[in-house]
């Protein structure tokens, strides 16, 4: 494959590691003993009824955060009633920490080969916050940037898609859209942008597709 293409990612969980995977992360930044956050989500549903509930479509995904968010304020001893609450203060210390090993891989490897990076995210700075993302590590590799925070235009909605192909300046059959979200992904293939869905436990295997659709 010759000429411009592009890598567009998604942020929470394919950019970042997810807060599944990060409870050290977690319990180390708000003064948490050791193993005291035990559920897994998909890395191990069978210890997350939660979890399950939600697959089944009898809680929503987010009713199961703001259940873990208000879980873990009150072990600190605060009332959180919101997941951005949860995530500033989880995950805003240490930004470096919750880089995916492989997603910094992939953007080096992009960039080393001259194409164009962006995210599309419906909650990057509503979620992360302003600060958070200036601090994120590899975060100027990235060319454009579309967050649903600031534009109100939120995946799967055709626009949103639309809008980082224009801002790219590349036609889509040349790009690459990665989401761990099944309705995202579906709303990919309806603007026929070719895309990965991926799976947060197997993230190596994710960045490898996506790389190969790319050429690389």
């Amino acid at each position: 494959m010759t000429g411009e293409r592009a890598l567009i990612l998604d942020f929470g969980g394919v950019v970042t590691r997810t807060l599944f995977e990060t409870h050290d992360v977690t319990e180390r930044t708000l003064g948490l003993a050791p193993d005291t956050l035990t559920w897994r989500g998909p890395f191990a549903p069978e210890t997350d009824p939660l979890w399950v509930s939600m697959q089944r479509q009898e809680i929503s995904e987010r009713d199961y955060w703001l259940t873990r968010a208000r879980e873990v304020g009150q072990m600190v001893g605060e009332d959180w009633t919101d997941m951005q609450t949860f995530v500033r203060r989880a995950r805003g210390a240490e930004p470096e920490l919750v880089l995916r090993p492989e997603a910094r891989d992939a953007i080096l490897q992009v960039k080393a080969a001259g194409l164009k990076l962006a995210i599309l995210s419906n909650e990057l700075d509503l979620f992360y916050g302003v600060e958070f993302r200036r601090r994120f590590p590899l975060i100027d590799r990235f060319d454009v940037i579309v967050d649903a925070t600031h534009t109100g235009i939120l995946k799967p909605d055709p626009r949103a898609y639309e809008q980082v192909l224009a801002e790219l300046g590349i036609a889509r059959e040349a790009c690459v859209f990665v989401d761990d979200q099944l309705k995202n992904i579906e709303g990919a293939r309806a603007v026929r942008l070719p895309h990965v869905h991926f799976d947060v436990t197997r993230p190596a295997e994710g960045y490898a597709q996506a790389l190969a659709m790319l050429g690389l």
